[in-house]
């Protein structure tokens, strides 16, 4: 066997070839259309090839397909996937989506549109995953009104229940990836629905509820406008840039302020006739971790925590 870029094959393999070591070869094949380097016929394996494959050298096949959807043209290396067999042995919720309504509904064909996301979005292994995989509830979620427009309504949570029983098969991914790249799934529309009505409390709990997967979802969502007509792709791109900004500029605002009143000690001795002692702090204490934990919003007036602690009496203690 010609040599690779991905170094010696295992003994086992060498020995047992061409039983499952064609499923390598054909995503090595993948590889280099991907990165430019392509040569030679199509080295199609058969989905028992693959299935054998992953059994025994899934990171293998792990390492080769995280090489295509990270290179430059991705989208020829996906294309290479689906070409060689790869694509519906080892991802078939990705693979459903190729020819999907493409133009019989009038909707763009969702398995170019996901290339085309592949492309656009960031370099990052979170990202790429997160955007191939992003739409694969469409397949189970489209519907047409009577005036023939096309919806895909809750495709976002019927995507991450696929994603979950597609891991649960494969396990292609380890703990921290698969939480990332299923979190974006469930959530890659969230930003795409800002408007500028958001009040700071709205923006504040989008940000609160997106956490740590803040800039890979707005990376996702930024890729994810594939429109050719280019004032609906910039309004768009204008909605998650003031979106982003918005977010900043209230975090660095909520780190100079505090989140409760000046005075709201005093409220709570006088309403509940507490006088100063310990006992204050660790109420505030208690409210202030409310406020972290999205229970109540932050700088409220003195006497609108004094109601809240009066429906969560737990919080006295």
């Amino acid at each position: 066997m010609p040599a690779n870029d991905y170094g010696p094959r295992p003994v086992e393999v060498q020995e047992r070839e061409p039983i499952h070591a064609r499923a390598l070869d054909a995503l090595d094949w993948a590889v280099e259309q991907a990165e430019g380097r392509a040569v030679g016929s199509v080295p199609f394996a058969q989905a028992s090839d693959f299935e054998l494959a992953a059994e025994l050298y899934r990171a293998d096949l792990r390492v080769r397909m995280d090489r295509v959807i990270m290179a430059e043209d991705a989208e020829a290396g996906l294309d290479a996937m689906l070409e060689c067999g790869a694509l519906a042995a080892l991802l078939p919720p990705v693979q459903k989506l190729v020819g999907f309504s493409d133009g019989e509904w009038r909707h763009k064909d969702v398995w170019k549109h996901t290339k085309q996301v592949v492309r656009q979005a960031a370099p990052r292994l979170e990202v790429r995953w997160g955007a191939l995989l992003h739409d694969i509830g469409k397949v189970k979620t489209r519907t047409i009104s009577p005036d023939g427009e096309v919806h895909f309504f809750g495709h976002a949570e019927v995507g991450a229940r696929m994603f979950d029983k597609f891991h649960k098969r494969f396990s292609l991914f380890e703990p921290a990836l698969e939480d990332a790249v299923r979190f974006l799934i469930l959530h890659h529309l969230r930003a795409s629905h800002y408007g500028g009505s958001w009040t700071d409390s709205a923006v504040r709990r989008f940000a609160r509820e997106i956490g740590p997967y803040m800039e890979d979802l707005f990376c996702l969502s930024r890729a994810d406008i594939t429109t050719k007509r280019p004032e609906k792709k910039r309004r768009g791109m204008n909605q998650i840039d003031e979106l982003q900004r918005r977010v900043s500029d209230l975090a660095a605002k909520d780190a100079e302020r505090p989140p409760l009143p000046k005075g709201v000690g005093d409220a709570i001795m006088l309403a509940f006739g507490i006088p100063p002692s310990k006992r204050i702090g660790i109420i505030k204490e208690n409210l202030e971790n409310a406020v972290k934990a999205g229970r109540v919003e932050p700088y409220l007036e003195s006497e609108d925590y004094v109601a809240f602690l009066r429906e969560n009496m737990a919080l006295m203690d």
